[in-house]
């Protein structure tokens, strides 16, 4: 996976949005795109372990960090939240902070149907976000590992 597919971008999408709707609080210090990968976090971690997340989200913004540059300041810290994203949110036009964010996510979402499959990848994000419409959800022309029936 070099570019996050145009599937894996509008799931990333509709995730940032579900999110943005939810949390309208003032005291939120993060983007939605980034509380996102906070809220996956836990439940990831308990898949594959703190330091397989960590992995993961490293080979995500590694990944990400190839179609867009501004990324490549980021870093995972050891407890596998993201750091250095506070500085280029007020530097970078939000539009393309908007894009950063939504190329890291699809590129940890198209990560995670490679390796667990999609019909796992849909199950853990209803897990965390039981009220989000996935139903139309169509992977069939972008990362493909598993059969469909």
């Amino acid at each position: 996976m070099n570019r996050a597919t145009p599937q894996m971008r509008d799931f990333a999408e509709r995730l940032i949005a579900h999110e943005t709707k939810g949390n309208k609080s003032s005291e939120v210090k993060l983007p939605a795109a980034f509380l996102v990968f906070e809220k996956l976090r836990p439940h990831l971690a308990n898949l594959m372990g703190s330091t397989g997340f960590r992995a993961l989200l490293s080979r995500s913004l590694a990944l990400a960090s190839a179609e867009v540059p501004w990324l490549r300041a980021v870093h995972v810290k050891s407890d596998g939240s993201l750091e250095g994203l506070e500085k280029f949110e007020a530097q970078i036009d939000p539009d393309k902070f908007f894009e950063g964010r939504v190329v890291l996510l699809a590129a940890l979402l198209g990560l995670l149907v490679a390796f667990i499959g999609e019909k796992l990848t849909v199950q853990l994000v209803r897990g965390v976000w039981p009220k989000l419409s996935l139903h139309d959800l169509d992977f069939s022309k972008g990362v493909k590992n598993e059969k469909t029936k």
